[in-house]
């Protein structure tokens, strides 16, 4: 049988009505870019932010419609606010100053006062949740996000990590994870694992070489349901792989997740200091604390005398931490080993837990969990399956 066509999904679509019994969703321009993968559909419906709840009946009659069309193995539909579909936006409020210190400035409006900002739902179980950012790729973020996670996790803690790499995701490859996670009840997804740490990618979703084709609000739509849509547990720290520069995923986890925190990897080299800086700049515009800066790539030693080489300089991105005033979490060298074992998806930390380099993943891992206070994971209710 001959895989199913967006035209044919769309047909179905079509029959589907609109809010308030207004045309169908497709003719209104609800739908996004449908994407088909193994016979498995991907969609957003996109509704006005205030109605979404209530329109969470049509995302059910949307996903049933498709998932009864012959040939089709499932679907994943998600809701997402944008104000073209809906009702106009709410006049922007101003956000209140701050003092020095970060707290809210006294209000000298006489009556106006400023609206308090929107409290980000927290992940039910989640203690922490820490964001690994470069401002470029190539610099070996998911290679650090992955080590970081098995080194906190190392050290006695809890640990899931979210790849938020939708259009090149790393850590199916790294965790050497494959397979297809499970769905369980309510639309949760059971998350994959592997060396005990809990893992959820658009890379168990898709094929390794299917290109991802998505605009912003199918990103944020998945991005979404990928760390709040699984069965994640009881975690003390949840390490997100952010993808490499300062577009839509990037803020959509800084704007609507309450990140605990944000590491930044940077390799010595001015070009990608530079890239970095636009990192920090934007997690410090969204007053997400920066936790410190990792310097990958720190220094080349030859596996056969030990001479060390700066191939791409050294030292940059302490200076920089230093002249930010964040804290400087430490160098990872280049070496052989680490890249071979990352591309096997056996990472260091677990297959030479007492070699150099994974000490220095589990130090840097100590550094994180010490600037977030080595604190405990804060109360949440459990997730419960009705």
């Amino acid at each position: 049988m001959s895989e199913v066509t967006k035209e044919e999904v769309l047909a179905v679509l079509a029959k589907v009505r609109g809010p308030d019994l207004e045309g169908d969703i497709v003719s209104r321009g609800m739908v996004s870019d449908v994407f088909i993968s193994d016979n498995k559909v991907y969609f957003s419906i996109t509704v006005p932010a205030e109605r979404a709840h209530e329109l969470e009946p049509l995302r059910v009659a949307a996903e049933r419609s498709v998932k009864a069309m012959p040939g089709i193995k499932g679907a994943l539909v998600t809701l997402t606010a944008d104000r073209k579909a809906g009702s106009p936006a709410p006049p922007p409020q101003p956000v209140p100053p701050r003092t020095a210190a970060g707290g809210p400035a006294h209000d000298h409006s006489h009556g106006h006062a400023h609206p308090p900002q929107r409290e980000k739902a927290g992940v039910p179980g989640v203690g922490a949740i820490i964001a690994v950012a470069s401002g470029k790729g190539g610099v070996g973020k998911s290679t650090t996000a992955v080590n970081l996670a098995l080194g906190l996790q190392a050290n006695g803690l809890k640990v899931g990590i979210l790849d938020a790499d939708i259009y090149g995701p790393s850590v199916p490859r790294l965790l050497k994870i494959s397979g297809r996670p499970q769905q369980i009840e309510n639309r949760i997804i059971r998350p994959m694992e592997n060396y005990g740490l809990k893992a959820m990618s658009m890379g168990f979703l898709v094929d390794e070489e299917t290109a991802m084709i998505w605009r912003g609000p199918m990103v944020q739509s998945a991005l979404m349901q990928m760390l709040r849509e699984v069965a994640w547990g009881d975690l003390d720290v949840l390490v997100v792989d952010m993808p490499p520069g300062t577009g839509d995923a990037q803020l959509t986890m800084a704007q609507q997740v309450p990140l605990a925190g944000a590491v930044v990897v940077s390799t010595p080299q001015d070009l990608a200091l530079i890239d970095a800086r636009k990192a920090i700049t934007m997690f410090r515009k969204v007053e997400v604390p920066l936790l410190g800066i990792v310097e990958n790539m720190s220094f080349f030693l030859a596996p056969d005398t030990g001479k060390r080489y700066d191939i791409f300089g050294h030292g940059g991105a302490r200076a920089e931490a230093e002249r930010i005033g964040v804290p400087f979490l430490g160098e990872v060298p280049l070496t052989i080993d680490i890249r071979e074992r990352s591309d096997a998806g056996t990472p260091v930390v677990v297959s030479d837990p007492d070699g150099a380099s994974a000490r220095i993943y589990r130090d840097i891992a100590a550094k994180v969990w010490a600037e977030l206070g080595g604190r405990t994971p804060r109360e949440a209710p459990a997730i419960v399956f009705e």
